[in-house]
């Protein structure tokens, strides 16, 4: 065999090992999932809550949808707490799982008359797939169930 001819083989073999031998072994690793944005919330009455449910997560990608809602309270005390207090003190009291929530952007009235806490603030938390919480809402202030 001549020299140019055994080159040539020895570079043809070199690059198919490198194509079949490259990239990364195993499953392929889905990426994280981003935290959904906050939700509009607002008080209809004393004990219902509308709420929009979010079209995008914290990164701007769109949501094919979410998979529960919670909502948070924290006991009443001297001020008023920021949304990321509630969430990270409060305790979960109440959460509407799928297939009984509508799509993303789209409206949901939620019935909290089975919320048996003191006066306190409640936030309401979008979870995606996965367990991963979103951003919490506005906090919102809860009276009396007494009233």
């Amino acid at each position: 065999m001549r020299p140019s001819r055994l080159a040539n083989h020895l570079l043809v073999f070199t690059i198919s090992f490198g194509v079949l031998h490259c990239g990364r072994k195993g499953d392929p690793v889905p990426r994280p999932r981003a935290a959904a944005r906050p939700m509009d919330v607002r008080m209809e009455g004393l004990r219902q809550v509308r709420l929009t449910l979010p079209t995008a997560d914290m990164m701007g990608n769109p949501l094919a949808g979410i998979d529960g809602v919670r909502v948070l309270h924290v006991p009443l005390g001297l001020t008023r707490p920021t949304p990321e207090e509630v969430f990270s003190r409060g305790e979960v009291v109440l959460e509407r799982r799928r297939p009984d929530l509508p799509g993303p952007g789209e409206t949901l009235l939620m019935d909290l008359k089975s919320v048996q806490r003191p006066q306190g603030w409640i936030v309401l938390v979008a979870v995606r797939l996965g367990n991963v919480p979103g951003n919490p809402s506005e906090v919102l202030a809860w009276m009396d169930p007494g009233l």
